[in-house]
């Protein structure tokens, strides 16, 4: 028996199509996969030269680091961008460590040579928790504006070198790119949000600061006032962090810790939206908990109106004290 075969056009196209969808999507695969939320120094070392990434040296001032410092020695082919001074947070409206607006962020961003396609890998100093804040803090911010491929170095630059992985001295000017933002409202809190939180609930807020900040002993010095927002519940940044090693707590760690915090949404913030950006990562990123926002304003804002409610256990005391230097 003869088997005739006819070619359909129609049934070629289809096939044709349903290859070019699924190329697509592993493709897709492919590209998502290693953006991890963090990488190792190994990972890196083994991806520096793929054409689509960019390390983003991010000490300053806050870690005792800064352009000097990154002059010295960073890891080769990282562009650096000073996380206290470069314009990742802004005063507007006088009140300090703001996000910045979105031209601000793609010009910011698109002069370090980044691009919607780009992978970013954030390398904070590794040297405190203070300084895994500032990578936090930056991570969030690219996320906020649509570059979906973002890690932090786990361990930062100490451990890079611990690792005796190679560094290179000098500055590495970028290549700029055209970089336009797709905001991310969904990881972002507004003032006008907490307030509905604060007054109707809705969500569980997290104060990321030290006790003595959110029980109101002492005071960031551009905050308007001691104590927290009503009804938070108080998880030190600090508490996620291994001091010993400089790198976050194991998953399981983190995860009892976090178990604090009911179910479903959440807002963190701590005085300018810093230490809260650690909290926020845990949460969003490592555990998955995606109705998770920042209130990147923090104390700072919600203490310069002063209509906006404060609870605290500051006492008289308290404030005589400070009053003869002995507190804060």
């Amino acid at each position: 028996m003869k088997t005739s075969l006819r070619f359909s056009p129609r049934k070629a196209l289809r096939r044709l199509g349903a290859a070019i969808l699924f190329s697509a999507a592993l493709a897709a695969s492919v590209a998502g996969a290693h953006a991890e939320p963090l990488v190792s120094e190994e990972w890196l070392n083994a991806h520096r030269a793929d054409p689509n990434l960019v390390v983003l040296d991010i000490r300053s001032a806050i870690d005792g680091g800064g352009a000097q410092a990154y002059a010295v020695a960073h890891i080769p082919g990282s562009v650096h961008s000073d996380y206290d001074k470069a314009g990742w947070r802004v005063t507007r409206n006088n009140v300090p460590f703001m996000v910045p607006t979105v031209p601000e962020l793609e010009k910011l961003i698109g002069d370090l040579g980044i691009d919607e396609t780009s992978h970013v890998v954030v390398v904070p100093a590794g040297v405190n928790v203070l300084d895994f804040g500032s990578a936090a803090r930056t991570y969030w911010t690219l996320k906020y504006v649509g570059v979906k491929d973002v890690s932090i170095l786990d361990g930062g630059l100490v451990a890079w070198r611990q690792a005796s992985l190679p560094v290179e001295s000098g500055v590495k000017a970028p290549s700029p790119k055209i970089f336009s933002a797709t905001v991310d409202n969904s990881i972002l809190a507004l003032a006008n949000d907490v307030e509905a939180i604060e007054g109707k609930g809705g969500a569980s807020l997290i104060d990321a600061r030290p006790s003595s900040f959110f029980s109101g002993k002492e005071k960031a010095p551009a905050s308007q006032a001691y104590g927290h927002i009503p009804g938070a519940v108080n998880i030190d940044s600090a508490k996620f962090y291994d001091p010993t090693s400089n790198r976050l707590k194991t998953r399981n760690e983190l995860a009892a810790i976090a178990n604090a915090v009911p179910a479903g949404p959440a807002v963190s913030y701590c005085n300018t939206g810093h230490w809260a950006a650690t909290d926020w990562f845990v949460l969003h990123e490592l555990l998955g908990r995606k109705e998770t926002r920042l209130y990147a304003g923090s104390m700072v804002e919600w203490t310069s109106n002063a209509n906006r409610p404060i609870e605290s256990s500051r006492t008289k005391w308290d404030d005589l004290k400070k009053a003869v230097g002995l507190g804060s």
